[in-house]
C-alpha cells in the first residue's frame, strides 16, 4: 500500500493546479472582455473611416495634417517613441506598459486610416491587447512574471478580436516575442482570453476574416514548385523588412524633427498617390488581398508599392502595424508569381500571404494555424512548404527588431545569451 503523505502530496498538488487554473481563468475572462470590446470597437472604427474615406477621396489631402496630429496626441499622452518593441520587452523583461498607449494608438491609428496612410492594425493590436493585459494584471496583483503572462493574453485577445483567428492569435502571441522559447505555461490563459475576445467580437457584429480558396490535390511536382514560390516569398520578405528599417533610421536622421518629418512623410504618401493616380495602396488594403486571394487578380508592381508606401507611413511617424501590409505584399506577389510556376493565381496569394507573414515575424507554427484559419485545412502541406522554405531563408530579418533569437534557424544549439536580431556564435 502506497504511503497516504503520498496521497496528500499529490492531492495538494492538484488542488493547487485547480486553483490556479481558477485564478488565471478568471483574469483570462476579464482581460478578453476588455479586449474583445476595445478591439471590436477599434475594428468598427477603422472600418468606418476607411469608408469614409473611400466616399470623400479628398479626404488624403489630410495627410500631412493628419500627421501633425499624431505626433501631437503622442506627446500629449507622453508615449512618444513608444510602439510594439515596448511590448515585446514587457513580456521579456517586465518593462511596464504606459496606461496611455492605449488611446495614443487608437486614435493615431484610426487617424492614419482616415487620411490613407499605408498602415495595418495589428501594431495597434499588440499594444493595445499588451496595455489591457499589463494593467489587468497590476489589477490582479500579479506577480512579475505572471503578468508578463497577463500582457501576452491581452496582445492574443486582441489580435483575435481584430481577424477572428483565436488559435494563430494564441499561438502567435505565445511565439513571437522570443523565437526559439515557448512558455507553454501562457497556452490556457491566453487561449481563454482569446476565445472570450472571439466570442465578444462575433457579439459585436465584428465578422472573422475568411477567404475562400481552392488548393489542389496533393502530389509532389506540386511541392516542388510550391518550394520555389518560397524561395521568391523569402526575397520578398527581406526586401519588405530591410526596406522598413531602412526608413526607419534614414527619415528621423535627416528629419529629425517629428513635427516636420511627419508632415513631410504625409507630403510625400499623397504626392505619390497623385502620380500614380490610384488609392490602391492607400490604407490597409484589404479589398486588394481579397481580390487577389479570392479573384486571383493583382498588378506585377504591387507588392513594391505597397512596400514603399508603408515604409513612407510608418517611418514618417504614422501609427498602425506591419502586419496586414505583409498580407497585402505577401498574397499579390503569390498572385502574380504563381501562374509563371504553373500555380493558381488564387492559391499562390494565399501561399505569398502565409510565407511572407511567416518570414516577417519569424512565426512558423503560427502561420501555418493562421492559414488554417484563413484559407481552410485543405492545402496545409503547401503551406508547410512555403512557410518553411521562406522561414528558413529570411535568417535574422523581421518586423521587430526587438524580438530575441535563442536559437539558430538551421542549428539546433540553445543559446542562452542572445541580442536582438544578432546571430548566434557559431558552434
Amino acid at each position: 500500500m502506497q504511503d497516504p503523505r503520498r496521497w496528500r502530496a499529490a492531492a495538494w498538488r492538484a488542488g493547487g493546479a485547480m486553483a490556479g487554473l481558477a485564478r488565471w481563468t478568471l483574469a483570462a475572462v476579464l482581460i478578453g472582455l476588455l479586449c474583445g470590446a476595445v478591439g471590436s470597437a477599434f475594428h468598427l472604427a477603422v472600418d468606418t473611416v476607411t469608408e469614409w474615406r473611400a466616399a470623400y477621396p479628398q479626404l488624403i489631402a489630410a495627410l500631412p495634417v493628419m500627421g501633425l496630429a499624431i505626433v501631437a496626441l503622442y506627446k500629449a499622452t507622453g508615449t512618444e517613441g513608444l510602439g510594439t518593441n515596448d511590448v515585446l520587452d514587457a513580456v521579456q523583461d517586465g518593462k511596464p506598459v504606459k496606461p496611455l498607449l492605449l488611446p495614443a494608438i487608437f486614435l493615431g491609428t484610426v487617424l492614419t486610416h482616415l487620411a490613407g496612410g499605408s498602415a495595418g492594425r495589428e501594431g495597434a493590436a499588440l499594444q493595445m491587447g499588451g496595455d489591457i493585459g499589463w494593467q489587468a494584471g497590476g489589477l490582479f496583483r500579479l506577480a512579475d512574471h505572471e503578468r508578463r503572462t497577463a500582457t501576452l493574453c491581452g496582445m492574443a485577445a486582441f489580435f483575435t478580436a481584430l481577424f477572428g483567428t483565436p488559435l494563430a492569435a494564441t499561438l502567435f502571441a505565445m511565439m513571437v516575442v522570443n523565437v526559439g522559447l515557448v512558455f507553454y505555461s501562457s497556452f490556457v490563459p491566453a487561449l481563454a482570453a482569446s476565445l472570450v475576445a472571439y466570442a465578444v467580437s462575433l457579439g459585436l457584429g465584428v465578422p472573422p476574416t475568411r477567404f475562400a480558396v481552392t488548393a489542389p490535390g496533393w502530389d509532389l511536382a506540386t511541392a516542388l514548385r510550391v518550394a520555389v514560390l518560397g524561395l521568391g516569398c523569402a526575397a520578398v520578405t527581406l526586401l519588405f523588412c530591410h526596406t522598413l528599417h531602412l526608413a526607419n533610421r534614414l527619415l528621423p536622421r535627416f528629419l529629425p524633427n517629428p513635427w516636420l518629418r511627419a508632415a513631410a512623410g504625409g507630403a510625400a504618401v499623397l504626392a505619390f498617390t497623385l502620380v500614380i493616380n490610384s488609392t490602391r495602396y492607400n490604407g490597409a488594403g484589404t479589398d486588394v488581398i481579397a481580390q487577389a486571394v479570392e479573384q486571383g487578380q493583382a498588378l506585377p508592381w504591387d507588392f513594391l508599392c505597397k512596400i514603399l508606401f508603408t515604409a513612407i507611413t510608418l517611418a514618417a511617424g504614422f501609427k498602425g502595424g506591419e502586419v496586414v501590409p505583409s498580407f497585402y505584399v505577401g498574397a499579390t506577389f503569390g498572385c502574380v508569381a504563381a501562374p509563371l510556376l504553373g500555380l493558381p493565381a488564387g492559391f499562390g496569394a494565399a501561399l505569398g500571404l502565409a510565407a511572407v507573414f511567416c518570414g516577417a515575424t519569424n512565426t512558423l507554427v503560427p502561420s501555418l494555424v493562421l492559414a488554417v484559419e484563413l484559407f481552410g485545412a485543405p492545402g496545409l502541406l503547401y503551406y508547410a512548404v512555403v512557410c518553411g522554405v521562406c522561414y528558413a531563408l529570411t535568417g535574422y530579418a523581421g518586423l521587430y527588431s526587438h524580438q530575441t533569437f535563442l536559437t539558430a534557424k538551421l542549428h539546433p544549439e540553445y543559446h542562452a545569451e542572445i541580442h536582438p536580431h544578432h546571430k548566434p556564435p557559431e558552434t
